[in-house]
């Protein structure tokens, strides 16, 4: 999960070892979660897996396990930015194509996903879960982290359309679209057995960002919509 590195110089030897204590517990929730699924795990249990005492987890996490699986949301949502910017970035554009910098992402995305398989699946759950729950503070949180990745991407989608790599198009629209075919992928992943992903291409990096690329860059039409309308 990202975060503060814990070996950041800055920081005092109290702040390191507060931070390595909360990754602890964070690794060890999401353990106990991929292995109970989240409705059925409890502080207890993440508590004797992190090798901490019940008090220590609610000094930390003061809403106790529903806290926790906030903290692995945030830390996955960072992690998909880190994902989107680290593709994206300015010294590496220099030399590569729109085209082949968003290969390189999905070639990380669904890297980033098939080692979190069973993690992934309990954490889409509890998310539909949130989003309509009755609380619209949780729905909020969500559409907060949505905005947060539309933010990283459109600066990349305005640059290649500048450039007149991509069609001018609406920036945020395009944006949505792009993040809804990585869910795509996201939701593929969690509901593939271990048997079907075995077998399945959508799993190996290489050849769903062969696919997702094509699709997105090139379409679906065989030939280009003007092409057929004169034949």
């Amino acid at each position: 999960m990202s975060g503060v590195s814990i070996t950041n110089g800055k920081l005092s030897r109290r702040e390191r070892e507060r931070l390595m204590r909360r990754r602890e517990i964070l690794e060890a929730a999401q353990a106990v979660f991929a292995e109970k699924g989240y409705t059925h795990a409890t502080i207890d249990e993440i508590a004797q897996r992190a090798e901490y005492g019940k008090g220590t987890l609610y000094n930390y996490f003061e809403g106790g396990k529903e806290d926790i699986l906030f903290a692995i949301f945030d830390g996955i949502y960072d992690d998909m930015c880190r994902l989107i910017q680290e593709a994206f970035a300015p010294e590496t554009m220099t030399d590569r194509s729109f085209r082949e910098a968003f290969h390189s992402l999905i070639i990380a995305w669904v890297a980033f996903f098939v080692e979190r398989q069973e993690l992934f699946m309990i954490l889409v759950k509890e998310a539909y879960r949130m989003v309509f729950d009755d609380d619209p503070g949780k729905s909020s949180y969500f559409q907060m982290h949505s905005e947060r990745m539309v933010k990283a991407l459109s600066p990349v989608l305005e640059a290649a359309m500048d450039s007149g790599e991509l069609k001018r198009l609406p920036v945020p629209a395009v944006a949505h679209m792009i993040l809804g075919n990585l869910k795509g992928i996201q939701m593929h992943i969690s509901l593939c057995d271990s048997d079907r992903a075995k077998a399945d291409p959508m799993l190996r990096s290489a050849e769903a960002a062969d696919f997702l690329t094509t699709m997105l860059c090139d379409g679906l039409l065989a030939q280009p919509a003007s092409t057929l309308a004169t034949n």
